[in-house]
């Protein structure tokens, strides 16, 4: 065991609050459905934004970014900041929508807007396959994380670490419901932050001395630029390109869903009204991406001149087993650098980020499995104290099967590309249902089944032939595949009913020419279904807007890592550019038409 007394005492601590938080909001929690999984629907923007952080913000990613670093160099990150393009269009077009639905879940939402029995098999499908599967992948990969923090500093195996880990964080998961995850995700981001930031300034003064030391010595100064270079095609088109041009807008990916889904929905749901459901995402954007990826890319980039490669990793941890040693371990062991105390503090901070993240997949999933499976179809019946129950358990039985799967992943990398794969080619799907009447049930399905059975051709291919087409190969293939088979299937399958597109439009006022049909059918009937203050159509102001936000937050990231490297000149600029687009992003977003 690497800890000593007084950082063992210092994580012990902090299980205790963990604990009394959770008992406290299990007062409330149990309720009912409401209470358990969206807090009563009264949640404040800025506890909902912080929330949102933590959940992304999981033991892995610090992870995945020294991985990410190591591997590819800091410009090697543009595999998830393209995802910021996703986030911007959340916030200024589909928060408002969501929060308007006032449905439970958003999967409630395959039955206001499609209809017959494919949407509710459809519901019901994804219920079970994002509830269990996609969440259980999710929290495995997660664990992974945890497994090699714990064999670095407390010398536990894998079993060990998680059943300790997993009894602490169904306890107040599903005691508390979601209340208790929003005060601890509170809680556990601000002590993940601390943890990241003063770990990063206490290794580069300990082992080099300075920023400019680090970011000059050999095995780092080819590595800190944070644009590819553009004299290598392969890695511009793999790092930028296929991100900022195809990956953001078409790619599914749990917490950056295109038009917003899971865990980011569930707290837009949650939220007061519109005006906080948008500030929550806007809020969650600007931490996620501008404020806390630079403490995790100093320390991989450390790690390059402590431990250059895998070898140096297996020789410091011989007794770790070779599935495990892999480049993103270089994280918790530069983490065993640090002096006592801030070292209890670090790790605390780090099972605090995997508990929030946790936390969060186990009360999603356990609200679709609860909502949209058990209660739509096989408890119809059941009594809101019978609903929170049956989450309560449900909770449980995730975190059994993802610890069960964490044991066969190796890095947290693998598990990123698997994700992506699986959801390639959906992402289009998600942004459209909203503005295109013609979107039904069947596009969502044949989308999701396609872009499945190509993820898992890949990897067949790769088991048994040997071979791997590489990672932009598999997404462009996976995205076009999957798109003309969902547009296949869009126009060769009847749309929605009339009464549940207009019902729709009605509760959702979306407005746009892709309703155009089904205004003009309906007012044909003697039906109008659509608003004066529908026809000033707001969703271009929201692009607008999008791309505002978009330009803001990229140039507050880059003046960061330029005030950093020590550019001073071009950090002003940035910071210049920020201020400008902030300013006229807040006259611009004035013009949202918000209830």
């Amino acid at each position: 065991m690497h800890l000593n007394t007084l950082d063992l005492l210092i994580v012990l601590s902090f299980f205790i609050v963990l604990i009394a938080i959770g008992i406290y909001a299990s007062k409330s929690a149990g309720k009912g459905y409401n209470e358990f999984f969206l807090s009563g629907r009264n949640m404040p923007w800025w506890l909902l934004g912080i929330s949102m952080v933590a959940t992304t913000f999981s033991c892995d990613t610090p992870n995945l970014v020294t991985d990410i670093v190591r591997q590819k160099g800091v410009a090697g990150n543009w595999l998830w900041w393209a995802f910021l393009l996703t986030g911007m269009l959340t916030v200024f077009v589909y928060a408002k929508l969501w929060n308007r639905s006032k449905v439970l879940t958003d999967l409630e939402f395959y039955e206001i807007r499609y209809s017959g029995k494919m949407a509710a098999f459809l519901r019901g499908f994804r219920a079970i396959y994002l509830g269990a599967f996609f969440n259980i992948m999710v929290i495995a990969s997660v664990s992974i994380a945890l497994i090699k923090i714990s064999a670095v500093m407390l010398g536990w195996s894998p079993a060990q670490t998680l059943i300790i880990a997993s009894v602490i964080v169904v306890f107040y998961s599903a005691l508390g419901g979601l209340k208790s995850i929003l005060y601890t995700d509170f809680f556990q981001f601000s002590l993940a932050m601390a943890g990241a930031i003063g770990a990063a300034i206490i290794l580069v003064n300990s082992e080099v001395g300075s920023l400019t030391a680090l970011f000059n010595h050999p095995e780092v100064s080819s590595r800190i630029s944070i644009f590819p270079d553009l004299s290598n095609t392969d890695m511009l088109v793999s790092l930028l390109v296929i991100p900022l041009a195809v990956q953001w807008w078409s790619v599914w990916y749990p917490g950056a869903e295109p038009g917003g889904g899971g865990y980011i929905a569930q707290r837009m749901l949650a939220a007061k009204n519109e005006k906080n459901a948008m500030g929550a995402t806007m809020l969650f954007n600007f931490f996620h991406y501008a404020v806390r990826p630079w403490p995790w890319i100093i320390v991989g980039l450390l790690s390059l001149i402590v431990f250059p490669d895998l070898a140096s990793l297996q020789q410091a941890f011989p007794d770790l087993d070779p599935q495990y040693v892999q480049h993103d371990l270089a994280y918790p062991a530069m983490l065993r650098l640090l002096p006592h105390g801030f070292l209890g503090l670090v790790v605390a901070s780090l099972i605090a980020a995997f508990m929030s993240t946790t936390a969060s997949q186990l009360n999603w999933g356990s609200s679709y499995i609860v909502n949209d499976f058990y209660v739509r179809f096989i408890n119809p019946d059941a009594s809101q104290k019978q609903q929170v129950i049956a989450g309560r358990i449900t909770t449980a039985a995730l975190m059994v099967m993802a610890l069960l799967f964490a044991l066969v992943l190796e890095n947290a990398l693998q598990a990123f590309h698997i994700l992506l794969q699986i959801g390639a080619g959906t992402g289009m799907i998600y942004i459209l249902r909203w503005f295109w009447w013609r979107i039904n049930a069947f596009t969502e399905l044949t989308g999701m089944i396609v872009s499945f059975v190509v993820a898992v051709g890949f990897v067949l291919l790769k088991k048994f032939y040997g071979y791997d087409p590489g990672e932009t190969f598999k997404i462009l293939s996976g995205v076009g595949i999957t798109t003309v088979a969902w547009l296949l299937a869009t126009f060769l399958s009847k749309p929605a009913n009339d009464e549940t597109l207009r019902s729709f439009y009605m509760r959702i006022r979306p407005g746009g020419f892709g309703w155009k049909k089904v205004v003009d059918k309906a007012r044909a009937a003697g039906i109008e279904i659509q608003k004066k203050e529908d026809l000033a159509w707001d969703v271009p102001t929201g692009i607008l807007c999008m791309l505002l936000g978009t330009v803001s937050i990229y140039s507050i990231l880059f003046a960061i890592g330029e005030g950093l490297y020590g550019n001073l000149k071009i950090m002003g600029v940035l910071i210049v550019v920020a201020l400008i687009s902030l300013f006229v992003l807040s006259r611009t977003w004035k013009k949202l038409r918000m209830n």
